[in-house]
């Protein structure tokens, strides 16, 4: 009797919790996926159906998010939608969607919801929920917004000890990225790691450690299920910053302070304009490198953290450059903006360098300005070209030595590509900085805004930021170009009108004339 007695509470017992856990379903069962992932400004669809299926144009149906019942997202009663009581923030973004191509929509009981424009607040918890009459059934959907932020900006500061100081920065994330570093070997702890979000939701990063000056470092930043992006530099053994000794940097504080007195002094005017053309003059002794202190040449161009300009903003400066034609040098060939290497044995051999490199007209000393440079289309026999530089020089004559080397510490700042190296761009740092090639460039955007000191490169036809340089230009700066050696394809320099890209636009192209 007494193990009859347990039996039955048992099957008591049984009885409520089944009672308490399913829902008062009147044969309406839903189901769903989850969760759903889509980038941030892109549409998705959060799939919701009912099992078996079966119309759903008489039921009500209600997405809401949380707990918020009454605030619904989408509310669907009496065959129309009720806008009255929906969220404001959903308002004109949502509709039915269908789950997939042979979904029959509503008449066939899917209540897919369709978002548009997601943002990263719409990143969370949604409830799908259908009822009539007879009884109700509900399901949830977790929705995952992604953002895909700026690739990694590294710097370098070179520190006694033959130690270097490596930062690496992106911004625009959501969510949370996550951000390592490694040498050729394994992988490196950072010494900080800190995070920090916009007044639009998304997610910067910072990070910084101590690596020895002559190793291969790479900083890498992404989410989960995205194909991260990635920076790597090249260090070379320098030698430290001095110890002791009057630097070029003690005498312009000690100059700084100097004036700084003597305006106090009240000292007149052109006394203050003689300091200041002195230290221009010495501003440019440094640029040519010739009694520059040795810490001047550590990547100064992507040390400094600052917001590239959008390529929409840099479209309204665009600039009418043509190639300086040269028609003494035997290693180029030129018509009007077209450019290519010449078909002879070059005296340097298969290296580039400046040999086939050509300056741009005009020169710039102010001002915002914006070019396009055509490197092929990858729809052609020729394909895309691979072997290229582009982008800037202060150089009043370009060298033509075999062994002078371009870079931003003699007044050449330039992004280049080279066959051998197919997945990765460089910048023309001394320590060479490489950028991933998430897809290359029919049509290479250039943007220099003197004033700032920002010099930046973009994919115009993804619309996407390839790399920018930080730098403080003097003296007239010059486009720059280089075709290399051995690529069938040419470089074409293009014209349009203000604000208007070629890529799309193409009568509003301009051919340069010969």
């Amino acid at each position: 009797m007494g193990a009859l007695m347990t039996y039955a509470c048992l099957v008591a017992a049984l009885g409520a919790s089944l009672c308490v856990a399913a829902p008062v379903s009147g044969g309406l069962q839903v189901s769903v996926t989850s969760p759903v992932s889509v980038q941030r400004g892109h549409t998705t669809t959060l799939p919701c159906w009912l099992n078996p299926p079966q119309s759903a144009e008489a039921l009500e149906v209600r997405w809401y998010r949380q707990d918020h019942f009454d605030s619904p997202i989408l509310f669907y009663r009496d065959k129309r939608f009720q806008d009255s009581s929906q969220s404001a923030s959903y308002s004109g973004r949502v509709s039915f969607g269908l789950k997939d191509a042979a979904s029959g929509g509503l008449t066939a009981g899917d209540l897919t919801l369709r978002l548009e424009n997601a943002t990263v607040e719409d990143a969370g918890e949604y409830t799908c929920y259908v009822s009539s009459d007879q009884g109700y059934d509900r399901g949830n959907v977790r929705l995952v917004v992604t953002e895909m932020g700026t690739s990694p900006l590294l710097s370098a500061e070179w520190k006694h000890d033959h130690m270097v100081n490596m930062s690496c920065e992106s911004e625009g994330w959501y969510p949370e990225p996550s951000l390592r570093w490694s040498d050729q070997n394994q992988v490196l702890n950072p010494k900080s790691l800190k995070y920090s979000k916009d007044s639009s939701g998304l997610l910067s990063v910072h990070s910084w450690l101590l690596v020895s000056s002559s190793s291969e470092v790479s900083c890498t930043v992404g989410v989960s299920n995205k194909e991260p992006k990635k920076a790597r530099v090249r260090l070379e053994n320098r030698p430290p910053p001095p110890e002791s000794g009057l630097s070029a940097a003690f005498w312009v504080a000690f100059a700084l302070l100097l004036v700084a007195l003597l305006v106090l002094l009240g000292v007149v005017y052109y006394k203050w304009r003689d300091y200041e053309m002195s230290y221009v003059s010495e501003k440019k002794d440094k640029s040519g490198n010739e009694h520059a202190d040795e810490t001047d040449a550590l990547l100064p161009e992507v040390t400094k953290c600052i917001q590239p300009t959008n390529l929409s903003t840099a479209k309204n400066f665009n600039a009418i450059v043509t190639l300086d034609q040269n028609p003494t040098n035997p290693c180029l060939k030129i018509k009007g903006g077209i450019l290519r290497d010449a078909p002879v044995v070059f005296p340097d051999g298969d290296k580039v360098t400046c040999l086939t490199a050509i300056k741009g007209t005009p020169g710039f000393s102010s001002g915002q300005h914006y070019w396009e440079v055509s490197l092929g289309k990858d729809d052609t026999n020729v394909g895309l070209k691979m072997s290229w530089w582009v982008g800037v020089t202060t150089a009043a004559v370009l060298p033509q030595e075999s062994g002078f080397s371009p870079n931003t510490s003699n007044g050449f700042w330039f992004l280049s590509s080279s066959p051998d190296s197919p997945e990765t761009f460089w910048f023309s740092t001394e320590a060479k900085v490489l950028l991933p090639v998430r897809s290359r460039p029919q049509t290479l955007g250039v943007y220099l805004n003197y004033d700032a000191g920002e010099l930046s490169f973009y994919n115009v036809n993804d619309e996407s930021l390839i790399g920018t340089f930080s730098a403080e230009f003097t003296g007239e700066v010059f486009p720059f170009f280089n075709p290399g050696k051995g690529d069938r394809g040419t470089m074409e320099i293009l014209q349009m009108e203000k604000g208007r890209s070629s890529v799309g636009d193409m009568d509003d192209v301009r051919p340069q004339e010969a």
